[in-house]
């Protein structure tokens, strides 16, 4: 069970905080004369500028490649509490397992940034909330040359809540089904005429539809900004958070070859005393100045630690209950492990950007240079009892016999783990060059060093690469974009593994992309569209060696090689529009063919396989419409998956969920409902292996929030 902060403490603190902009507002002593661009007289679901693919303020029409925005209004009209809520509204992007997606067609667990910068507080098995996002950026494609290490498929970038001048404060309660409870508040505004603030705070549980599951999620967030002058802005956030996840870490739910569940979705292997608790803190500056004209710089130093404490029950084998030789689904018995394991992690990232903007030889460029470092120091402890002669004790998966084995007893067993030391190291440069004035062209090159400790062994590597991209971009009209662009990824070997006695040394895995567009603009603004195709190969990927017998061949065969290609074919289009005062729409579909191109039967990846949890079909849609008479909206959404297979090639069957929203407003209450998964559809988002089974999807649940602006 999840430990519990007490709620009526928590209401006294959070109620008081959002109260506090009153106060802070009485010191102010002169006028303030701060002006805020908040774009279009109307905007819900549009938004057209990001710095995400270029790391300069750019509008999407102008970038060489496919990039969305998910913004607030949007996120809010969803009730979206964790990124996984967001996910139909990104094309080509489905849920994997925890935070982890599938990107077009390739697992992605970790190419996650805030504000631009490296310093993901939730990894590690923990899904990141959105109370503090103000929006989410998505860039799709391979993002080396300006990001680093990562997979090819595309990064997830958070855009953090930042203090403002303008005034504004409110409190927002949530209720719904499972016991769901949760109260939040936040105020910002100025201090000074050149000082503002915001405060926040986020407390919500409830219990899971799974088995002895449960949650808790605590957010305290506090920022300052400071302008010392017209050119150069100093912002700090501070952001402390607590998830206490009860009954996990959750698996699957055991199916048969063709997806069906064979118990209820609410089975979970582990007890009601396992859990995963996570507590972590990050503090980050960004300052901001502009030299002149035409050369500014942007610095970010973002500090963060969290520690995450977890024991469960880990489904292993089945157990020949029949005594027929045969251990399968038929003995309904399955064999437990159970972990006790401790992770840690101290990062530390810093960027900064310089932007030029000059003109050489009649042509007009815009120049990125500069640099990123990251710093890793990681901790891992991990204990072990396995099967009944450790005193776990076997789970009947059809008559669940939860609570006839005692964790305390347990003959736990040191597994003689230890964490990783990383150092990333990065410089980039990139010109966006005007050639006509139709035509712009990017070039971009990134140079990276990695340095790896494994902290067991004292194993040492370093590593470096250099990743190229480029793009090209004609528009025949001010509305109307065409582009192609080539880039590539890079991601090294984690240290554990290539510490391993018995793996000899890996390269990294490595990938390229091209990818051709066009973008549109549609009824003066309002409607965006993007259509791309592209060509995706990653090679060198990690896998175990079919040859290799342990104790048997260790001298001449390693455990892990680079073995295989895959490749990813695809074709995404976006639509995102507040079409008229009335309404606004989201909608996405997307084809993508991830295939084993080099690969063996006798390993995971046999050549002509489909790639795990890699649907060729997703659809999503979400339509907001206001009655202006009534002072409410309605709002309806779909999202559709096809078929996937999972690690085992068991079927993950196609589904197809419906969502709805309405919401009402009177004066400064605002109060929606949201009804997830309106028809109570029984599926699975993705795959896992054949003794855990598939991750089953969230029942119909029900939302309901009262927000109150002060």
């Amino acid at each position: 069970m999840a430990r519990k902060v007490p709620f009526g403490c928590f209401l006294s603190g959070i109620t008081a905080l959002g109260l506090s902009s009153g106060v802070v507002a009485q010191g102010q002593n002169e006028a303030i004369e701060h002006l805020e661009v908040t774009g279009r007289a109307q905007q819900f679901y549009l938004d057209t500028r990001t710095k995400l693919g270029t790391k300069t303020d750019a509008e999407l029409l102008d970038i060489p490649m496919s990039a969305q925005v998910l913004t607030e209004q949007l996120i809010s009209d969803q009730a979206a509490r964790d990124i996984t809520d967001l996910y139909r509204s990104i094309a080509g992007v489905s849920e994997y397992s925890y935070s982890g997606v599938t990107f077009r067609g390739f697992r992605d667990d970790g190419n996650v940034f805030y504000d631009g910068v490296r310093g993901d507080p939730y990894s590690g098995f923990s899904v990141p909330d959105l109370f503090n996002v103000d929006r989410v950026e998505v860039l799709k494609g391979p993002a080396a040359a300006l990001y680093g290490g990562g997979e090819p498929g595309g990064m997830i970038n958070y855009v953090t809540k930042k203090p403002t001048y303008n005034e504004a404060s409110n409190v927002n309660v949530t209720v719904g089904n499972y016991d769901l409870y949760g109260i939040s508040a936040e105020a910002t505004g100025a201090v000074t005429n050149t000082t503002a603030y915001r405060l926040g705070g986020f407390y919500e549980s409830q219990d899971s539809f799974r088995n002895n599951a449960d949650m808790e999620n605590i957010e305290l967030v506090a920022g300052l900004l400071h302008d010392f002058s017209d050119d150069t802005r100093l912002t700090t956030t501070f952001d402390y958070i607590v998830q206490n996840l009860g009954g996990h870490r959750l698996r699957g739910v055991p199916v048969d070859d063709n997806g069906n569940f064979l118990v209820d979705r609410s089975y979970n292997a582990n007890e009601k005393g396992d859990y995963q608790d996570m507590t972590a803190w990050v503090v980050q500056s960004t300052l901001e100045h502009s030299f002149n004209d035409a050369l500014n710089v942007n610095s970010t130093l973002r500090l963060m630690t969290n520690e995450r404490d977890q024991a469960y029950h880990e489904s292993q084998s089945w157990v020949d209950v029949n005594g027929d030789g045969l251990a399968n689904i038929d003995d309904e018995t399955i064999r437990r492990e159970y972990r006790d394991q401790y992770r840690a992690n101290d990062e530390v990232s810093l960027t900064t950007d310089f932007v030029y903007d000059f003109k050489m030889a009649g042509l007009e460029h815009q120049l990125l240079f500069g640099g990123d470092w990251h710093y890793v120091d990681t901790e891992y402890d991990y204990l072990r009892a396995r099967y009944e002669a450790d005193g776990v004790g076997n789970l009947n998966i059809f008559n669940l016999n939860y609570g006839e084995t005692d964790p305390s007893t347990y003959n736990l067993t040191d597994q003689n783990r230890d964490g990783i030391r990383r150092n990333r190291q990065g410089l980039y440069l990139q010109d966006m060059v005007q050639l006509a004035d139709k035509w712009t062209l990017m070039l971009g090159a990134r140079f990276d060093h990695f340095e790896e400790r494994d902290k067991e062994s004292g194993y040492e590597y370093g590593d470096h690469d250099v990743t190229f991209r480029s793009g090209l971009t004609f528009k025949p009209l001010t509305t109307m974009s065409f582009y192609a662009n080539y880039s590539e990824s890079f991601n090294p070997v984690d240290a554990t593994d290539q510490a391993d006695a018995s793996v000899t040394d890996l390269e990294p895995v490595t990938g390229d992309s091209i990818e051709f567009g066009v973008k549109n603009e549609w009824l003066g603004g309002s409607i965006m569209t993007t259509f791309a195709v592209y060509h995706i190969s990653k090679e060198n990927l990690v896998a175990s060696n079919p040859n290799y017998i342990e104790g048997e061949n260790d001298d001449t065969e390693s455990a892990l090689i680079n073995f295989g290609v895959v490749e990813s074919d695809g074709a995404e289009f976006t639509l995102v529009g507040d079409i008229t005062d009335e309404l606004s729409v989201t909608a996405n579909y997307a084809y993508n063919d991830t295939i084993v191109v080099d690969g063996s039967s006798n390993n995971t990846f046999g050549e002509g396989d489909r790639f795990v949890n890699a649907p060729r079909h997703q659809a999503g849609l979400w339509g907001r419409y206001a009655l202006h008479s009534l002072n409410s909206s309605v709002a309806f959404g779909v999202n559709y998956v096809s078929e996937q297979i999972s690690s085992d090639a068991q079927k993950v069957k196609a589904f197809t969920v419906f969502d709805a929203s309405w919401t009402t407003k009177w004066d400064n209450i605002l109060l929606s409902l949201n009804v997830n998964n309106v028809f109570d559809k029984e599926y699975a988002v993705s795959g896992f292996s054949q003794r855990n089974g598939h991750f089953p999807g969230q029942p119909r649940e029900i939302i309901a929030q009262l927000k109150y602006d002060f």
